[in-house]
């Protein structure tokens, strides 16, 4: 009883008290089971579409999506990967609606420091799964709930000796980690915490930095650095970029090349192996061909991109003719951008990312990384939860450089729920009210 009242408190003005308890259980369970995640996300959805003083087509940041939707399908009638264009459109159409909907459960600061809490909190079984694995052999699948949740974990990690937990792949459980780290950071560094809940804190920011460390990926990696100096905020730029670079200067003088023989050796000396040839790539360079490098998959799509500039070849048209061109088959293209100009054309791949890159512009001039009481001319002022709010939903951005991680559902839901957040960060509660809380 006392777990219902705390977790239908802290009800955002603009949602609906039902729609609000789905959302944040939707929260929790999404790195652990996209299953009952989408569950109660999708009862999240429905309690706040319906009843909104503000329509979908009232707000001009919808107004990209929804025309890129009508692209997608006109450009899945006449796709060269047929029947899979069609399937392809579930990773966008259902969430430029989702989008909007997810909206009136973030409008306030501390909606969204529960939200972001709760995803903390929901990551711990991937930390638990992940560590069983690599030190002690656990191997899946397992089951909860008579079925409802079941854990696929490979023994040793997916690839070998890289920790996944309950991802399928190394590389998609350092995305989620990377995602879910400036919060860890926000929730140890809030102010006004006891002892033992700063420990508790302490004790998981640290497991979550492992964890991240031991999917040997080298996006996520990156991720970890980028989001310390806009957690932290402008105000300790000063001396956390300097000590930053003193830090880093070493790893990169290591790992990248041209480097003179004696600095490189001296660097070597300091800096982990494992680290300096991760990160140049050593270790694979000998065992792959051309077709499978990112730069080659990059130039590649770029040339099916020129054949059809317009409307594209469609979703998953990538994996269909790049082993045809190449001879060597790849999922995607290792670029979100790039992607979508491939599956849909460069209009959709403009109209979708120019919206989440300006959302984000749009929050930096408003303040998004000035704390309270030191807002600009048109600011914000946020506190910490917000700042990670912003760091998170950057690094999302950044790792689809040069990565996909979307095509993991349960990285495209938090995605979505991201940029949701963003938009209710630059605008008045009352735009996402809703007349039948």
């Amino acid at each position: 009883m006392k777990f219902f009242l705390w977790i239908r408190s802290g009800n955002p003005i603009a949602s609906n008290s039902c729609g609000w308890i789905s959302f944040q259980l939707g929260l929790f369970f999404l790195p652990s089971s996209a299953f009952l995640a989408g569950l109660f996300l999708i009862t999240a959805i429905i309690f706040g579409s319906f009843g909104r003083v503000q329509l979908f087509w009232k707000d001009y940041w919808n107004w990209p999506f929804f025309l890129a939707g009508i692209l997608m399908l006109v450009g899945s009638f006449k796709a060269y990967s047929g029947w899979l264009a069609w399937v392809g459109l579930a990773n966008w159409l259902p969430f430029f609606w989702a989008f909007w909907a997810f909206q009136p459960y973030l409008t306030s600061a501390l909606s969204r420091r529960r939200c972001a809490l709760w995803l903390v909190a929901g990551t711990v079984p991937v930390l638990i799964t992940g560590f069983g694995q690599l030190w002690f052999g656990w191997v899946g699948p397992w089951q909860l709930f008579n079925g409802l949740i079941i854990w696929f974990i490979s023994p040793g990690g997916e690839p070998s000796g890289r920790l996944s937990g309950l991802f399928d792949y190394a590389n998609i459980a350092g995305a989620w980690l990377a995602f879910v780290w400036p919060f860890c950071l926000a929730a140890l560094l809030q102010p006004a915490l006891t002892f033992s809940n700063r420990s508790i804190l302490l004790l998981n920011a640290i497991a979550n930095v492992a964890a991240l460390a031991l999917t040997d990926s080298r996006n996520a990696w990156g991720g970890l650095i980028l989001a310390i100096p806009f957690v932290l905020g402008p105000a300790r730029w000063l001396w956390l970029i300097p000590l930053l670079i003193i830090i880093l200067l070493p790893v990169a003088l290591a790992s990248l090349p041209g480097i003179g023989t004696d600095i490189q050796q001296w660097a070597r000396k300091i800096v982990p192996e494992s680290l300096w040839a991760r990160l140049n790539d050593m270790r694979y360079m000998q065992q792959r061909n051309l077709a499978s490098t990112r730069v080659n998959q990059w130039v590649t799509a770029l040339g099916f991109v020129i054949e059809r500039p317009w409307l594209g070849w469609g979703a998953a048209a990538f994996s269909v003719i790049y082993p045809l061109r190449t001879g060597q088959w790849h999922g995607h293209a290792h670029n979100l951008p790039v992607e979508m100009a491939v599956s849909h054309g460069i209009p959709v791949a403009i109209l979708v990312v120019g919206n989440v890159i300006i959302l984000l512009i749009v929050a930096l001039q408003r303040g998004v990384l000035l704390p309270y009481g030191l807002t600009n001319s048109r600011g914000l002022g946020t506190n910490i939860f917000d700042r990670a709010w912003w760091a998170a939903t950057f690094i999302l951005v950044v790792l689809h450089a040069s990565d996909i991680p979307l095509f993991d559902s349960r990285l495209n839901i938090a995605g979505w729920i991201m940029l949701a957040g963003m938009r209710c960060l630059i605008a008045p509660p009352k735009s996402f009210e809703n007349i039948n809380v």
